[in-house]
């Protein structure tokens, strides 16, 4: 949705918010550094950014509402899960039988737009709305989860204490007793206390926090005297609450009684799963306990199953990134990699690109660890190495069912390495994971893995390592770097190709400098704590070109390959992280937090 600049400045005009010698002063400003006027104007100061929301409301015809004031129904505002309803300032306030009403700051984002409309299946009817107005509607979030959910589990507590809490800690018996004495709590009395409504109540209202909070991990960890439970949010722990120490062998009992786990067993790590629907969402939680010195410690991992919605752009892909990755799934056969440490969503962007080439005309299988979200058309294998099915094993039974494209999970050895290369040799493309620092380090990778280099060249199409970095808030303080830090800056990266990256993809003028080039810092508020929310992958995208594939011949380093790399225009992840600090996504702390050490 395009304002025509002629149309805007005469409703500035008409409206007298800029005198008209003025507007002609800044209209050859926005020409002068290709942007658009209303941009112009509103980064001079001549007008606020809600008026020219008014302005733009009027123009495209666009009603323009303030929900500030409303009291949002909670079933509605959580069709928009809020990491994206935070990163693209977009609410859900209204819902009829088959559309959605959602109040923007900007109607031109069309991902955002796509996202929902795809996610709800209802048709989407955008409305402009104010700064505060979306402020107002995003921290209805924030009390819908912890007014309403610390208050539930909190009165559950009470009523576990009235019901004498330390007689229940008695049955329960303590983890430990003395110095490190595991009880002898029999499996049916602890399967009393995990059937105990109580309890039962605490722990569906504490993976419902959990989901609603945007929550990657649970911890419940049994210290001396209390429980404490921690949230993992883009990456980072945050404690969620603490409860009393005696809660703690009932909290653990419900979630082994849930994951199928032995209860009576606490000298021995245990792993289970289970899947509960929350809000229409299936989520799998991935359980592991461990004996520590006061107790078991649980770890939840929450997976979501329903992948829908994510697009490359989504998850920060851009520009010559993006060119690079549409052209390898444009072959038939060949492998995709995608390298990083764990957490570092390497999973999610091979699911990606398979809801993008999830075609009616092709036949899409995998092979993984566990299965982390459900695709409608694609026939998904969890591997199971107890029994015997493991990466290799499954890999091998998948090449006899007729499949175009197919999916292993990870590769971790040299049987599972060569079978996906044989595969992509005989008219498969294959899409994996590689635990490995960088794009380059893929390659001596899978040598150590006793692959031959001249397979390796013949097969392997592009290889993508990422990181996930934390975004910025919206209340980000945008400020120029000085020549000393600047300076400081070139020592990690090259100033000069990010800068040229950012002219040829439009997002700062081409006669500017770094001098003049805004970055951005988090200003903690209301809504984030800390001044960021959500988090964006930073990647670097190796093509393996002619020159490249030579090199690997010859068996050369792979600090050779990175730096020939980007000779050929490949941006490494952390000159990607500047690329989008520039853009205001993430800050540059944040960025050397994560890949500087790259």
């Amino acid at each position: 949705m395009i304002i025509d600049s002629n149309q805007l400045k005469k409703l500035v005009i008409d409206s007298g918010l800029v005198p008209a010698p003025d507007l002609d002063e800044i209209e050859q400003k926005s020409i002068k550094e290709n942007r658009s006027l209303g941009e112009t104007l509103v980064n001079s100061g001549k007008i606020s950014a809600d008026d020219y929301r008014r302005m733009q409301a009027y123009i495209l015809g666009i009603p323009f509402i303030d929900i500030s004031s409303q009291k949002l129904e909670f079933a509605v505002l959580s069709l928009i899960p809020e990491p994206i309803a935070r990163k693209h300032n977009i609410i859900s306030f209204r819902k009829r039988d088959d559309s959605l009403e959602v109040a923007m700051l900007d109607t031109a984002d069309l991902s955002a737009i796509n996202f929902v409309q795809k996610k709800t299946g209802l048709k989407i009817l955008p409305r402009l709305t104010t700064t505060e107005s979306m402020k107002s509607a995003l921290i209805q979030y924030q009390k819908s989860l912890k007014a309403d959910f610390g208050d539930i589990i909190q009165q559950e507590v009470s009523t576990l204490k009235g019901r004498g809490g330390a007689g229940m800690a008695h049955a329960a018996g303590e983890m430990v007793s003395g110095v490190g004495t595991v009880d002898d709590t029999s499996g049916e009395d602890l399967r009393k206390l995990a059937e105990d409504l109580p309890v039962v109540r605490i722990i569906d209202t504490l993976l419902k926090h959990a989901i609603l909070q945007g929550a990657s991990d649970i911890h419940i960890e049994q210290m001396e005297n209390e429980v404490v439970i921690r949230y993992r949010i883009d990456g980072m722990l945050h404690d969620a609450m603490v409860l009393p120490k005696n809660i703690g062998p009932s909290v653990t009992a419900r979630i082994k009684v849930l994951a199928n786990l032995k209860l009576d067993e606490k000298r021995l790590p245990q792993d289970g799963r289970f899947k509960i629907e929350s809000n229409g969402e299936n989520v799998s939680f991935r359980v592991s306990v461990l004996p520590t010195y006061y107790g078991e410690k649980t770890v939840m991992r929450l997976l979501r199953e329903n992948m829908t919605g994510f697009t490359l752009e989504h998850l920060g892909f851009h520009g010559r990134n993006l060119e690079l990755i549409h052209e390898a799934t444009g072959y038939s056969e060949g492998l995709i990699l995608t390298t990083g440490p764990t957490g570092s969503g390497k999973t999610t962007t091979l699911y990606t690109l398979l809801d993008i080439l999830n075609q009616p005309d092709v036949n899409i299988s995998t092979v993984e660890d566990p299965v982390e979200y459900q695709m409608n058309r694609v026939n998904q294998t969890q591997v199971k190495p107890d029994i015997g099915l493991t990466f290799a094993s499954g890999l091998r039974s998948l090449l006899r069912q007729d499949p175009d494209i197919i999916m292993v999970g990870e590769i971790r050895d040299n049987e599972t390495a060569s079978l996906a290369i044989n595969a992509s040799l005989t008219g498969h493309l294959v899409l994996s994971t590689l635990h490995t620092n960088s794009s380059a380090g893929a390659i001596p990778r899978l040598i150590d893995m006793k692959c031959e280099p001249f397979l390796l060249v013949s097969t392997i199409r592009i290889i993508i390592a990422q990181r996930l970095v934390r975004e910025l808030g919206s209340s980000k303080e945008r400020y120029i770097l000085t020549k000393e830090q600047l300076e400081s800056l070139r020592k990690y990266t090259d100033l000069d190709m990010v800068l040229k990256s950012l002219k040829d993809e439009h997002v700062v003028a081409d006669d500017v400098d770094w001098s003049s080039i805004y970055f951005y810092k988090p200003v903690p508020d209301k809504e984030s704590e800390d001044g960021y929310k959500g988090r964006v992958g930073i990647h670097e995208v190796l093509k393996v070109s002619s020159s490249i594939k030579e090199m690997i011949m010859k068996g050369v380093a792979s600090d050779q390959i990175q730096e020939q790399a980007r000779k050929e225009g490949m941006l490494t992840m952390f000159e990607d992280g500047i690329f989008k600090a520039v853009q205001g996504h993430t800050s540059i702390e944040e960025i050397l937090r994560v890949a500087s050490s790259e």
